[in-house]
């Protein structure tokens, strides 16, 4: 009889854990939808659009600063589009005065 209580007691607290598991995952579900439906998941939605136009806009400065630099090194070496193809040099002669 001792055995057939074993199994028994056994077969009991496998069925409570069971139970218990599903009431937790239950739980957890029901904690994500209400967190997915909040004002705060709105909010942290909106952030994270914020976030992305600032990133946006600043990619976009980032390449216009790139651009800008690229035609300033451009136009310093004679090819940039505001050069019409000359060059001018600069020639700086010294004398010298024996006595």
């Amino acid at each position: 009889m001792s055995n057939t209580k074993q199994m028994f007691n056994a077969g009991k607290a496998h069925g409570e854990g069971q139970a218990k598991g599903e009431q937790w995952v239950q739980s957890a579900k029901d904690t994500a939808h209400a967190i997915q439906n909040s004002d705060t998941a709105q909010q942290m939605r909106e952030s994270k659009d914020q976030a992305a136009g600032f990133l946006q806009q600043t990619g976009e400065h980032v390449m216009q600063m790139a651009h800008d630099a690229a035609d300033a090194v451009k136009n310093a070496v004679g090819m940039g589009p505001n050069n019409s193809g000359t060059t001018t040099t600069t020639t700086t002669t010294h004398s010298t005065h024996k006595a």
